[in-house]
């Protein structure tokens, strides 16, 4: 049975929810762990963006690089997990996670998944919204990862998820750049040319920007960082860190300690 989170606002105006993107990935959940399918860039993306996180949250609680367990005791909270490719890393590294998705159908594929895998994740049904009405205790990490450009209203999202990191904690953002390039590239090229995503999974116009989300995160009270930019390398066909944010890139906001 899926759980889902008491109080939960769910209406198509909320922050967290726009209906049709809602729609749009519960019919593409049953593929979330295929490598070769629908969320193939993803998979290629995904290994670049966790040693990001790793390291990320090894130097800022002071954690002695190389650990096997480097997160254990630290609370982490996945805002939009699809089918939990952030949350089954994160739980290994020893995070006690919860990972929280509008679409039942991208938990319940979440779910199957990681007891398959022997993983005790807490997976929920329901929105930022509803943790907070829920009383939800604030996280050491919250990871909001590609799902700021498929919400309603992205700077009321960002500040409601940015209330659920506790003093001392950090947040971090993966999304899209709205520039020409990333038009040409994550839309068009990805999607109509190369055919890497099915057409339509991306609107560029709620794409969001490095200023929009350093504004939306200052105002609620964080203190975010210059973003990282995240390149993709042909000729390796994998993803690297860089200087580029004009299309993918990652920002780290902390909360001050009280």
């Amino acid at each position: 049975m899926v759980k889902t989170i008491e109080g939960s606002r769910t209406a198509p105006r909320t922050p967290s929810i726009d209906s049709d993107e809602v729609a749009k990935f519960s019919a593409m959940a049953a593929d979330w762990w295929n490598p070769t399918g629908k969320f193939k860039p993803l998979h290629k993306f995904n290994p670049v963006r966790l040693g990001f996180i790793r390291e990320t949250a090894e130097r800022h609680f002071a954690i002695a690089p190389g650990a096997l367990a480097p997160l254990k005791g630290l609370r982490l909270l996945d805002i939009g997990c699809g089918g939990g490719l952030a949350c089954e890393p994160m739980s290994r590294l020893g995070a006690d996670v919860v990972g929280v998705d509008a679409s039942e159908s991208n938990i319940k594929t979440a779910l199957t998944h990681a007891r398959e895998q022997g993983l005790d994740i807490d997976y929920r049904a329901g929105t930022a919204e509803g943790l907070i009405d829920g009383g939800e205790k604030p996280f050491d990490i919250v990871l909001n990862l590609e799902v700021v450009e498929h919400v309603a209203d992205a700077h009321a999202f960002l500040k409601d998820t940015a209330s659920l990191v506790r003093p001392g904690g950090l947040m971090i953002v993966a999304t899209l750049n709205r520039t020409a390039k990333a038009l040409a590239t994550a839309v068009i090229g990805a999607e109509y040319v190369l055919g890497w995503l099915p057409r339509g999974t991306h609107d560029w116009s709620k794409f969001v920007t490095p200023d929009e989300v350093h504004t939306a995160l200052a105002a609620a009270g964080m203190t975010p960082q210059a973003p990282t930019g995240v390149s993709y390398k042909p000729l390796s066909d994998s993803w690297t860190l860089s200087s580029d944010t004009a299309v993918n890139y990652m920002t780290v906001a902390t909360r001050p300690a009280e």
